[in-house]
């Protein structure tokens, strides 16, 4: 069977943000007077915003409400965006490429307003036919919930589907949901061995992004 839509997470794949997250996020703890620790960030990584505000209070001593802590770092991140959205290299390209051939959605475990922000601001929100946040599901990434819920609403069976996924969490999303998995990992934030394993294809950068490796012809 055929593959019938692709699906891209944003951040780590479209734009280089999560350096961002982890500043916003460290400085928001500290002032706070808790305690980062240095996998932090990359535990965070894919979690919905519900259960990273829980991390952030639960394991790193942020004593606020978890609406408290989601709201401000959301709004400190929508202020980054606002001056400037980082995308990566080959990210506008990648999208309008596959766009010509597929359906597109975009899976990701940012809030949806920081989703509509960077999409308008880039230009991108045209492309796709279904985009949906971590948040508006049960569960986020690793659990297999956002990218099962994303194929349903392209009218796709997950196997006819193709991931593009940088993180660990991400990646054992896709692959558990059934998705044909195409990882191009950060080098700032190396998913884990196991998790790398289980994508269909590794990629260096965006450029990349063939056809040819979206479909495994």
């Amino acid at each position: 069977m055929g593959i019938a839509a692709v699906v891209f997470d944003m951040d780590g794949v479209l734009i280089d943000s999560e350096p961002v997250w982890e500043q916003v996020r460290r400085e928001y703890v500290e002032l706070k007077g808790g305690r980062w620790q240095p996998d932090s960030q990359r535990r965070m990584m894919g979690m919905s915003t519900t259960e990273w505000a829980a991390y952030m209070s639960d394991d790193l001593g942020v004593a606020m409400p978890l609406e408290d802590i989601s709201t401000k770092v959301v709004d400190l991140m929508a202020d980054r965006y606002a001056h400037h959205v980082p995308l990566l290299p080959g990210a506008v390209e990648a999208v309008q490429r596959c766009a010509g051939q597929w359906k597109l959605g975009l899976a990701s475990s940012s809030p949806r307003s920081l989703i509509d922000l960077v999409l308008a601001k880039t230009g991108l929100l045209e492309h796709f036919s279904a985009i949906l946040s971590t948040e508006e599901v049960g569960r986020g990434k690793p659990a297999p919930d956002v990218y099962l819920t994303i194929a349903q609403r392209l009218g796709a069976d997950p196997d006819t589907c193709t991931a593009v996924e940088d993180s660990t969490n991400g990646l054992r999303s896709a692959h558990t949901a059934g998705l044909r998995v195409i990882a191009v990992p950060r080098p700032e934030f190396p998913p884990e061995h196991d998790a790398l394993a289980e994508a269909d294809v590794v990629l260096d950068n965006l450029d990349q992004l063939t056809p040819e490796v979206v479909t495994g012809a």
